[in-house]
């Protein structure tokens, strides 16, 4: 099944070593989807071994999917696709790049692929990989989507094969080769077929919720304010899930309570009639809706508190718990633990009191003065934004460059929205930044 040996000779381990090696840099691909696979049950949606085969049939009988899983490995799941879908985003990107011999067969940088999809690097990332890659190639799928008949149907895995490349002495990986099934590749060599998708996709920690993300962009994507709705039956028959309707149901609310799936608004109609209705728009499509809107706005997602700009309100903020974030990938690979430390420190120092003496008649107007004192200048974007330890960070290790210029193409990248930003963003912009000097320092003046 898989072919991780390296070759006996030494010449031809250098050979392949220097194939891998020189391969462009894909660790930071725009990321898009294959329409086909976000809104239909292809995999799993629990981290338990899954055995039980799927089988779906849409609403109207013109579509029907099947999916069965090898009794060893169990059936791929829906963390396992993270991978079809930068397999997929890179695919687009070397179409994007202007290379006119596309294949099937995709040699990559394991750590490329596992940093952008918030795996981390560490030895159990990579085992984990391992196991993904083995579930892809046994799980089994039969169905009759893009078949010119509703009476054929195509049977297929998500990789025919991969190779990876493993040095016999250090045991360190030294590339990875996949090759995607043909019914994979087609669908995704039509760029009609392929959308594009957050980054922070891959920080939902749920399996439902990366599924109903999915199925949201992909339903919701081209609808603008009206969004897409939907009965709870027939989004329980859509995504393959092993839970009873009921329980499937709280499952949903829960995820709309919390509202803070990356770019969809989710609205329940109906929670408490026997027959709820679960609405999905994008929220680009409701900036512009009026405050006294009868829908709740959704819930800010995590993002840095010190960055965003104040928000006016006519009531008093309530003292509500925050909604808990959605889990991030580590950060290890984007800070040192110095920066961290700093970090912890500066934020411990911004929690104290004013160190007033009640006794001194005069501190209060001390105070006062102090707090309407002219404030300096607002620096560059950057500045304002970034940490301060890591924008320092920055400055220290990667001089040269305009960090505002810099910061509008990692934004361009994230597909953030200025108000909206990611969780780490900081950190995330240092490591950007790290890769971009790496690649370019060169060009600078004095290199």
């Amino acid at each position: 099944m898989t072919s991780d040996a390296p070759p006996a000779a030494a010449g031809g381990r250098k050979v392949q070593f220097e194939m891998f090696f020189t391969l462009p840099d894909f660790s930071d691909i725009s990321l898009r989807d294959y329409q086909e696979t976000m809104q239909r049950p292809f995999f799993s949606l629990a981290k338990k071994k899954r055995i039980k085969p799927i089988d779906y049939l849409s609403p109207d009988k013109t579509v029907h999917v099947h999916v069965s899983a090898n009794p060893e490995y169990g059936m791929a799941t829906i963390w396992d696709a993270d991978i079809m879908i930068y397999l997929a985003s890179h695919l687009n990107e070397l179409r994007e790049r202007g290379d006119n011999d596309l294949s099937p067969t995709i040699r990559l940088q394991p750590g490329d692929l596992l940093r952008r999809i918030c795996w981390g690097v560490s030895g159990r990332a990579y085992e984990r990989l391992i196991a993904a890659l083995d579930r892809l190639q046994a799980t089994t799928i039969k169905t009759n989507i893009r078949a010119n008949s509703k009476t054929r149907e195509t049977t297929f895995s998500w990789i025919d094969s991969y190779t990876h490349l493993v040095d016999e002495k250090t045991q360190r990986s030294l590339g990875m080769e996949i090759t995607l099934s043909k019914w994979f590749f087609e669908g995704v060599m039509d760029k009609r077929n392929v959308l594009a998708i957050s980054p922070l996709y891959f920080e939902i920690t749920s399996g439902l919720g990366k599924w109903l993300y999915r199925a949201s962009r992909k339903h919701a994507g081209g609808n603008g304010a009206e969004g897409f709705t939907i009965g709870f039956e027939t989004l329980h028959q859509k995504s393959g899930s092993e839970s009873s309707l009921p329980s499937f149901k709280n499952k949903i609310l829960e995820l709309a309570r919390a509202n803070n799936l990356p770019e969809i608004d989710l609205e329940v109609i109906g929670a408490e009639t026997p027959r709820p209705k679960l609405k999905m728009v994008m929220r680009k499509y409701l900036e512009g809706r009026p405050p006294n809107d009868a829908k709740a706005p959704p819930l800010p997602s995590p993002q840095r508190a010190a960055a965003s700009l104040p928000r006016t309100s006519s009531a008093a903020p309530s003292p509500a718990k925050p909604t808990p974030p959605i889990a991030t990938a580590s950060a290890e690979e984007f800070v040192d633990p110095r920066l961290t430390r700093g970090l912890l420190t500066r934020t411990a120092a911004s929690l104290k009191f004013e160190d007033t003496n009640p006794a001194d008649p005069h501190a209060q107007v001390y105070a006062e003065a102090a707090r309407q004192a002219p404030q300096p200048p607002r620096g560059s974007r950057a500045q304002d934004i970034l940490d301060r330890e890591i924008y320092q960070a920055i400055r220290e290790e990667c001089p040269g460059w305009d960090l505002d210029v810099l910061m509008k193409t990692f934004d361009q990248f994230l597909g953030a929205n200025p108000t909206e930003l990611p969780r780490n963003y900081s950190k995330r912009f240092y490591g950007f930044v790290k890769k971009h000097h790496e690649r370019n320092k060169y060009q600078l003046p004095g290199f």
